[in-house]
Parts: structure tokens; sequence; C-alpha cells
């Protein structure tokens, strides 16, 4: 945080700047594993647009979920697309 003077501290900086790039580090490592969760379910015959899909979806609450799909629903009927 500079200080009142405008001057910087150089340790805190360099500190902050530290955490940030081990925590891009750590950003990088989990990207690339989970392209290897990914390259798995798809070596084992999922269709992994569907997965991604099904882990957006679990991370909505139910209750918004089921809002999304009637409306979804409602929206493909007025567009002659049921089901």
């Amino acid at each position: 945080m500079p200080e009142a003077s405008g001057e910087v501290s150089s340790e805190r900086l360099r500190s902050i700047v530290k955490r940030i790039e081990k925590l891009e580090e750590d950003k990088s490592a989990v990207g690339e594993d989970l392209k290897e969760v990914y390259s798995e379910a798809k070596g084992t015959g999922f269709d992994v647009k569907i997965i991604r899909q099904i882990v957006r979806l679990r991370k909505i609450e139910l209750e918004k979920r089921r809002e999304a799909d009637e409306l979804l629903e409602l929206y493909k009927s007025a567009l002659g697309m049921e089901d």
C-alpha cells in the first residue's frame, strides 16, 4: 500500500507480486489437470461438451436451474421446437 509520502513499500509489493505469480502457476496447473480429466472422459466415450454443460449446471442453485429450464421449454414451445 502506498504510504502517505507517495513511497511504495518494496517489500510489501514484492510479496504481493510473488503471491500473484504463485496463484497464476497454480491456475495453470489446475487448467492442465482439467484438460487431462476431460481427455480421460473423452477417451472413455463420454461427450465432453455435455459434461462441461453438466458441471456448469451443477453450479446453479436448484430453483434457478428449474426456472431456466421452464423458460427454455416455454421459448422452445413458442418456436415450435417441442420434443
